[in-house]
């Protein structure tokens, strides 16, 4: 567990990920050089990842299946040849009604139909059933609004490249990577957030945080589906949520601090009106968390 002031550093770089050491020093009440040490040993110890997470758009990576897979043997063995597939996001050994569970995102349903092929030859799969996400309602790693109309240049795309391999790389080394002041560069990084481009945070250890407790869950749906899934995503522990085609209306994860407390939650979201939780699943183990993508590769001008 952290102590106080590291918990609240954490949870700072969640929410920005490029937030200066004097702002996290001013929020902490501690000085710029105590809390530099801080964030870098949080970083060192992969305490915290800080990356940047490029908008589904940008990369056409906006069709996203949710994969509850049965395994005859070994699910470890199971989920590390799943994980190996660089669309698959996530993926867990789950109690409950399934082994465990991967997220895929590809460009579109014929691809993510050939994804979903590749689990199910994975030797020791017995079945694999797919959730179609079509809207994302919440998602503290990802950006979920919509993108409006961008247009991106060579150094736009080498500026996401790295920023994905470290979402606090100095404006310094980005400057000199693509050949630009550091002012112009951090204006290319500024508006590259602002519009929703990129969302750079800090990918947390949830045990790190005090939750030790992730689960996830299926819901069925009556009435307006929309209304109801902005509901269940406003209650308290609940840190993605998308609606879609498939076994269920909604699929959705949570995160607590103990057993009783995803429990709570879990009550906490059966009592919103027009919701049944129709399954919920105990995550034992995350073996892959990776919201990095593969972006085309454009060299600079003499580079």
């Amino acid at each position: 567990m952290l102590d106080a002031v590291d918990a609240v550093l954490v949870r700072e770089l969640q929410r920005d990920g490029r937030a200066t050491f004097q702002a996290l020093a001013d929020r902490v009440g501690l000085s710029r050089t105590a809390v530099r040490a801080r964030v870098q040993n949080l970083l060192e110890t992969e305490v915290v990842r800080v990356v940047g997470i490029v908008h589904a758009a940008v990369v056409g990576a906006e069709a996203i299946g949710h994969v509850s897979v049965t395994v005859d043997g070994s699910a470890r063995e199971v989920a590390a040849a799943v994980s190996g597939q660089p669309a698959v996001s996530f993926t867990a050994l789950t109690a409950g009604p399934y082994d465990l569970v991967a997220q895929v995102r590809t460009r579109d349903d014929a691809a993510l139909a050939a994804e979903v092929d590749h689990i199910r030859s994975v030797p020791g799969v017995r079945a694999a059933e797919v959730f179609r996400s079509i809207s994302t309602v919440r998602d503290t790693h990802a950006v979920v609004r919509e993108l409006g109309e961008v247009t991106l240049d060579d150094i736009d795309w080498r500026l996401l490249q790295e920023l994905q391999r470290d979402g606090r790389a100095p404006y310094t080394r980005l400057a000199h990577i693509i050949g630009l002041s550091q002012a112009a560069t951090r204006a290319r990084v500024v508006r590259l957030m602002r519009t929703g481009v990129i969302q750079v945070t800090g990918l947390a250890d949830p045990l790190a945080l005090g939750a030790a407790e992730l689960g996830g869950f299926g819901l069925v749906v009556t009435g307006a589906l929309r209304k109801v899934a902005e509901a269940v995503a406003a209650q308290e522990g609940v840190r993605y949520l998308a609606t879609g085609f498939g076994r269920y209306d909604i699929v959705g994860q949570a995160e607590a601090s103990s057993r009783a407390e995803i429990v709570a939650v879990l009550d906490a979201i059966r009592a919103v009106p027009g919701v049944t939780v129709r399954e919920s699943w105990h995550h034992l183990d995350v073996v892959k968390e990776s919201y990095a993508v593969e972006l085309p590769e454009r060299p600079l001008n003499g580079a």
